[in-house]
């Protein structure tokens, strides 16, 4: 039986994501798997990879073929250089933490508490107060006319 480590495709029509799946060469691509060794997801920027670098080693030991999808992620993991005994890539780029965001709003309500406290945005004019506004110029015109 010939094993290989794949792509197992998930999620929905225009955002994928995969599982790195140990698998029969001759199950379907989104079929039974004998093991999950790591996600996949290209949408995100830059890309999530992980990967189970320990078992990624027993599959690779015993005999598994990592499909040419698989090969490029296990590459830029350093996975297949560890296999090899190759040297190691760079780092791969991580996404940047999210800030906290009960610290970020406790910062910016110390900055604002500087501001004053007025009204952000001027009153509404009611109609009663338009009505009284266009009588008042109606009398200031006539009482200019005469």
């Amino acid at each position: 039986m010939a094993v290989k480590i794949k792509l197992k495709r998930l999620g929905k029509i225009r955002a994928p994501h995969y599982r790195i799946i140990v698998a029969d060469s001759r199950t379907r691509r989104d079929g039974r798997a004998i093991e999950e060794i790591g996600l996949y997801h290209p949408v995100q920027n830059p890309s999530r990879i992980e990967v189970d670098s320990e078992r990624v080693q027993y599959w690779l030991g015993v005999g598994a073929q990592p499909t040419e999808p698989v090969m490029a992620i296990l590459k830029v993991t350093g996975d297949w250089q560890k296999f090899k005994g190759l040297p190691a890539p760079a780092p791969m780029k991580v996404a940047e933490p999210k800030a906290d965001k009960s610290a970020l709003f406790e910062a910016l309500a110390k900055d604002a508490g500087d501001e004053p406290k007025g009204e952000a945005i001027t009153p509404k004019a009611k109609k009663a107060d338009k009505k009284a506004d266009e009588a008042e110029a109606e009398s200031t015109s006539e009482s200019t006319e005469s």
